[in-house]
């Protein structure tokens, strides 16, 4: 994305700007030649891609017929939204289709994510980051040194003021699937136990002896939820599904039952806390033998 900001926010404005124009009874073709417009600026701000302008939310609210309390909360909404993330300052290092996550990672008041092959980004430690982004990279000294720093940052939102509540649920594979830095390993299965002692964090794991569920036919994903932004309603509960080329952001709501019930199912198949510490006790017993 070309244009930066505070993801969340722009996508409340978006979100609340068609709300207002469907119900004003007002088509986007309608909206944007009264506006002068171009078709595709207007989809852009509809779809949360571009901050908004105060001037421009000003007179969209006025062809929108909002109250004035709207309006407000549209224009601080707009002005949140040109808060550059601390991500930018990384450039290239994070793509694109990944910046908007990052964004919505920062504004989300609980993340869900389920981790069927590799440890989470959240959770992992330095050595598990560095050996993961030497596979997807190379040996690029300087590429793999600045994606490991990008992955560090990210882990600060566990530790701030007002973090998320962050629940993972782990398949006992990802453990059992050691990194080459045999000592590196054990200490990333130490940290799962550690970080888990967080009031915000709980890690789980999916034994083996659960057999097939319905999740391991859907890949890894998060589900973020979020907290409302001053007066406005709550952005939307939301899936993201990660590949290797870019990334799906699902919101509508039979996409999110979906994953939601998937969820609720894990639950009933992964260990409790203590049970998943013990399994990754044992499991770091098992490589110092």
């Amino acid at each position: 994305m070309s244009d930066s900001g505070s993801t969340v926010p722009r996508r409340q404005v978006g979100r609340l700007m068609r709300q207002l124009r469907e119900q004003a009874g007002i088509t986007l073709m309608a909206a944007a030649e009264e506006l002068e417009f171009s078709r595709a600026r207007m989809y852009r701000i509809e779809n949360g891609e571009v901050p908004v302008r105060k001037h421009d939310v000003i007179a969209m609210c006025g062809v929108y017929r909002a109250t004035p309390q709207m309006t407000e909360v549209l224009i601080g909404l707009a002005q949140a939204s040109k808060a550059r993330g601390w991500w930018h300052a990384y450039g290239d290092v994070v793509p694109g289709w990944f910046e908007l996550y990052v964004g919505m990672e920062q504004a989300a008041s609980r993340l869900r994510s389920f981790s069927p092959s590799v440890i989470p980004g959240l959770l992992q430690s330095r050595e598990y980051a560095d050996w993961v982004f030497r596979a997807w990279t190379g040996n690029d000294e300087a590429a793999v040194r600045n994606a490991v720093a990008v992955r560090m940052e990210r882990q600060s939102l566990l530790t701030r003021p007002s973090a998320p509540m962050l629940d993972v649920m782990v398949d006992e594979g990802v453990l059992r699937r050691s990194i080459p830095d045999r000592l590196g390993m054990r200490k990333q299965l130490a940290h799962l136990v550690n970080v888990s002692t967080r009031p915000n964090v709980c890690v789980r794991v999916i034994p083996f002896s659960a057999g097939p569920h319905r999740a391991a036919s859907s890949g890894q994903f998060t589900i973020l939820d979020f907290p409302a932004v001053g007066a406005a309603s709550p952005e939307p509960t939301t899936i993201y599904c990660e590949n290797l080329t870019g990334a799906l952001y699902l919101d509508k709501l039979a996409e999110v039952e979906t994953y939601e019930s998937i969820w609720i199912e894990l639950e009933a198949t992964a260990l409790g806390q203590s049970e998943s510490d013990d399994l990754i006790h044992a499991i770091i017993k098992e490589s110092d033998e």
